[in-house]
């Protein structure tokens, strides 16, 4: 087997050396176009279990690394004025030219021959024909010339990302990976900081790239720029000098954007008319993730590891069966692919927080610290505690602090605590139990919620037909109001027999109906400590449809009724009633009706309103420039747009009472191109929060059936996130949040202020008890209902045996990238 290797940067070496300890009679070359120890870069970072891997690997270069290896388990932000340290996160750094060099050696001892300052212009076609290559492996960095050569078969994306950032070194050691943020007049600015080797680290200064024009750097030459660094974080680097080794690159071309890169297929085939030769991807020229989670270098050596084990059932006594190599390498991208593809995600939530620093500036340092150690999501809340039980504990003491000063004794349920007035040392705080976020009250005007959990509003088309909710409602809500959660919603309930998703969706526009809603009200604050949210709606043009088990949107076969929109629509083209445009008269009754209903709402004991105007109902399509296609006052510009909307939540607000709060809904993007986007998501909330909402529930999406959502855990969070930071209003997240570990995340970094859980409760009506039990939290017996609190007992104990087994298997705390 002859195997080329075009790149010779940590991946391309460890490739080879990998290929030629398992393949030893194979002739390996690798070629690379700069001098052995020319590298742009400092320090690498690894994480304990890649060092693991590499160790696995190859147990000779992977003893050499790892003794050159400077370890830390500590992160250190530094944050006006404040430095927060969270343990337990097992990384280390290596010089780069150091690992070059460790490598190379590991490859001469093989027998892999190397060959640098070679840049061959011959096309590789032409040199797969006279060179007789039987593989050619692609690792030729993130500019990777291989990889646009091919473009039409690795169709590369690259998403060139916002911030500016320079790689430059300090010769001083910090103890911890170090993050320090720092304002100026023209805005933030970050430093990454990490030692890998005696006396030396790395330090990368980031800004967005507005932030580092406003600030001059672009007109700056390297030195300027880098005394620009040095004044800016001078107490950081205490006193120490920053270096380049960029001088190839002149003025701000040593200000770097980083781009994202991914790429629909690894594998290229070439043929010399008899074979069929692959040219494969590996590292930066397949994918990059950025470095505030880690390395390329640590991909690219898990690419190296993956590679070699796909190839090597493909070693003969006799040679090499290149038969084998299509199965092997769609193995090898299928494994890897996916891999990545998680790391990017996590790295995609990482970059964006640092491209957005100034969206979470305004929280308290505690709170800024917590939400960049979770920024990616991968971290949870209970991993984070596995790290360092200590830091968690003393954030949640702060935390829960925070919570109970707003909060009058008197107005809240919440179960037993032991809490201090003053702020807890770390070491106090580790030994006294403290309410986890998800269970700290929360108040909105005169309203206190028990904790942060909301029972999402599920539509259960299970009411009379005359719009009375029904007995199954009163077990519905009766039951998840005793389950602990601190606010049940109803589903959608409409305003008009008109205003209906079906004929057996619940309705508020008579005394009736007002009777039987406050008979399940009633019952939920006479045997819950839930309080009662009633969300009020108008279904539009997906009105008049069909049990969403008996098929989703499709339209009743007869007892339908005619349907407005804000312009004609037909939901499902072809298939649904279209829809008639609404007339000024229309939407002077539409609002009537709501008003109504809220009065009612309040008379049957509501504790809080919410307007439904998401999901592509009635207020939603006034929204979206999807489905509103006015010419008058009413559509157009998003201001125009939401002009019906607000002023019939206005008119409700007028009725509503002062002392209870109102949220509203919205679909914080549409999936469409051309519809709205997180962008419109925080001007909308900013129009509801000037016309006197207290919090937005965001959700996404369901506006158009052409829509393609990305999906995934905790989807809908970052649209939560940001709309309470830039519209400077409380959120509610919602979207797969399964457990009570995501939604204290959630709550702890600020993403939301609340949780809407919406399946989990459909299983278990008792989520939030059963969640507080699972993670060991026992202090719940005020929200037990009284009939069930021998079971909490048993629920208790035998949590406790499970987490005292899971502990006894797994008694190292997960380390891992810095996500």
């Amino acid at each position: 087997m002859r195997v080329l290797v075009v790149g010779g940067g940590p991946g391309g070496l460890y490739a080879a050396l990998l290929l030629k300890r398992r393949h030893p009679a194979a002739e390996i070359v690798v070629e690379e176009r700069n001098k052995p120890d020319d590298t742009f870069g400092w320090g690498v970072v690894l994480s304990d279990q890649t060092v693991t891997n590499l160790r696995n690997a190859d147990p000779t270069s992977g003893r050499e690394i790892a003794d050159a290896l400077h370890h830390w388990d500590d992160i250190a932000i530094h944050f006006r004025g404040q430095t927060i340290r969270s343990s337990g996160h097992g990384f280390s750094g290596i010089g780069r030219k150091q690992m070059l060099r460790l490598l190379q050696e590991r490859c001469r001892a093989l027998g892999v021959m190397l060959r640098f300052e070679t840049d061959d212009p011959t096309p590789l076609e032409q040199r797969v024909v006279d060179e007789r290559w039987d593989l050619v492996i692609a690792s030729d960095g993130i500019n990777s010339r291989i990889r646009e050569r091919y473009a039409a078969t690795f169709k590369p994306d690259i998403d060139l990302r916002h911030c500016r950032y320079t790689w430059l070194g300090a010769p001083r050691e910090f103890e911890a990976f170090t993050f320090a943020f720092k304002e100026t007049a023209h805005g933030w600015f970050q430093a990454h900081a990490y030692q890998f080797a005696t006396g030396l680290s790395t330090f990368i200064v980031e800004a967005p790239d507005t932030v580092w024009k406003a600030a001059g750097l672009d007109a700056l030459d390297g030195s300027a720029s880098i005394a620009f660094c040095e004044s800016l974080f001078a107490d950081t680097l205490g006193g120490a000098k920053l270096m380049s080794n960029a001088a190839h690159l002149r003025g701000s071309a040593q200000w770097i954007r980083f781009p994202r890169v991914t790429c629909e297929s690894w594998v290229h085939w070439l043929t010399d008319g008899v074979r069929r030769v692959p040219v494969v991807l590996l590292g930066d020229a397949a994918h990059t993730a950025h470095f505030s989670i880690g390395s390329g270098s640590k991909l690219a050596l898990e690419d190296a590891i993956a590679l070699d084990v796909q190839l090597a059932p493909l070693a003969r006594r006799d040679g090499f069966d290149a038969t084998g190599l299509p199965t092997a390498l769609a193995q090898y991208q299928a494994e890897r692919s996916v891999e990545v593809l998680k790391l990017q995600n996590a790295a995609r939530n990482s970059t964006e927080w640092f491209e957005h620093v100034d969206r979470y500036a305004s929280l308290a340092p505690e709170q800024f610290a917590y939400s960049l150690l979770t920024r990616s999501q991968r971290i949870s809340h209970e991993n984070l505690r596995q790290r360092d039980a200590e830091y968690v504990a003393a954030f949640e003491r702060w935390f829960a602090q925070q919570a109970m000063r707003d909060v009058p004794a008197a107005t809240t349920d919440a179960p037993s605590r032991k809490t201090s007035a003053d702020a807890p040392s770390r070491k106090a705080s580790a030994d006294a139990p403290v309410l986890p976020p998800l269970l700290t009250p929360y108040r909105v005007r005169g309203v206190t919620l028990p904790n942060r959990v909301v029972v999402s509003p599920m539509a259960q088309y299970s009411a009379h037909e005359d719009g009375r909710p029904s007995d199954w409602h009163l077990v519905h809500l009766g039951s998840r109001a005793t389950g602990g959660a601190g606010l049940v919603m109803t589903e959608m309930t409409c305003v008009a027999a008109d205003a209906r998703i079906t004929p057996w969706c619940p309705g508020l526009w008579n005394t009736e109906q007002r009777d039987a809603w406050k008979r399940i009200v009633d019952f939920a604050h006479t045997h819950g400590s839930a309080r009662m949210g009633l969300q009020l709606g108008h279904a539009g043009a997906k009105g008049a449809t069909k049990k969403m088990w008996e098929g989703i949107d499709q339209p009743l076969p007869d007892g339908g009724w005619p349907l407005i929109a804000p312009s004609e629509a037909q939901y499902l083209r072809g298939v649904s009633q279209t829809a008639r445009s609404m007339t000024r008269a229309d939407m002077d009754r539409v609002r009537e009706e709501f008003v109504v209903a809220t009065r009612l709402g309040a008379e049957a004991g509501f504790d809080w309103l919410e307007l439904h105007a998401a999901h592509g109902y009635l207020l939603s399509a006034f929204l979206s420039p999807l489905t509103n296609h006015r010419t008058d006052a009413y559509g157009g510009s998003l201001d125009a747009r939401a002009a019906f909307p607000l002023e019939v939540f206005r008119a409700m607000r007028a009725v509503w009472p002062a002392d209870k709060p109102m949220s509203v809904r919205i679909s914080a993007h549409d999936w469409v191109p051309g519809g709205n986007t997180g962008d419109d998501a925080v001007a909308i909330a900013r129009l509801f929060k000037d016309a006197g909402a207290d919090v937005i529930d965001v959700s996404a999406g369901q506006v158009v059936k052409e829509e393609r959502p990305v999906f995934g855990r905790m989807w809908q969070t970052p649209f939560a996130d940001r709309v309470r930071q830039e519209a400077g209003i409380a959120t509610i997240a919602v979207g797969a949040i399964s457990d009570a570990d995501q939604a204290n995340g959630i709550i702890a970094s600020g993403r939301a202020d609340l949780v809407a859980v919406g399946r989990p409760h459909l299983i278990n009506p008792a989520w939030t008890l059963s969640e507080a039990s699972r993670l060991g939290f026992a202090g719940t017996a005020a929200w037990w209902p009284p009939q069930y609190r021998a079971a909490k007992v048993q629920l208790d104990r035998l949590n406790e045996r499970e987490r005292a087994a899971s502990a006894a298997a797994n008694a190292a705390p997960p380390k891992g990238e810095l996500t």
